[in-house]
């Protein structure tokens, strides 16, 4: 795959940038823990795409388990690590309804749709999601983008399936497998 840097890489979070934490939220910045190899790829990442942005289903908010200020808080200090390592996420969506028929979260477009709304120079058919379930992928479909799949929590997910186009054992595998 030839990616030139006309191309936009959508990150999900959890499972993808984090470890997920199973039946659980990340609540604070204490419980947040960089995936292997992720401050390794950020930065040739960031090199090869033109723009990185991340989108996150975030129900804990709907939930009141965690504030938008307490997400804000926990990215703030995530960007911060991601830039000490020369790596970048440009902007985060995240999604904190509890309806799972919310136009914002994934597998529908809604976060896709507010990034094309804040950078109109995004080209979907040049995109590509990097994702640990079924639903981001079929976010990634829905609008057009290439997908990559991360078996971080669904380690026996099939593969070849219709929804990924690629499978990659952590987003350091991806960053190398791009050129």
């Amino acid at each position: 795959m030839h990616i030139d840097n006309s191309w936009t890489l959508f990150l999900d979070r959890d499972g993808v940038i984090n470890d997920e934490i199973k039946g659980g939220y990340v609540l604070s910045w204490d419980m947040f823990r960089f995936a292997d190899g992720v401050l390794e790829a950020l930065p040739l990442l960031a090199d090869k795409f033109s723009r990185i942005v991340m989108v996150t289903n975030q129900r804990c908010i709907g939930r009141g388990l965690l504030t938008e200020e307490g997400l804000k808080a926990i990215h703030q200090k995530m960007l911060q690590e991601i830039s000490a390592k020369g790596g970048r996420i440009d902007k985060i969506y995240f999604c904190p309804d509890i309806d799972s028929n919310s136009p914002c979260r994934k597998p529908n477009i809604g976060m896709g749709l507010q990034a094309k709304a804040d950078f109109p120079d995004i080209d979907f058919s040049r995109s590509i999601l990097v994702g640990n379930t079924l639903s981001d992928m079929n976010f990634g479909k829905n609008l057009g983008m290439t997908t990559a799949f991360i078996p971080s929590t669904h380690p026996h997910q099939p593969f070849p399936h219709p929804l990924m186009d690629a499978r990659c054992n952590s987003l350091l595998d991806f960053s190398r497998i791009i050129q």
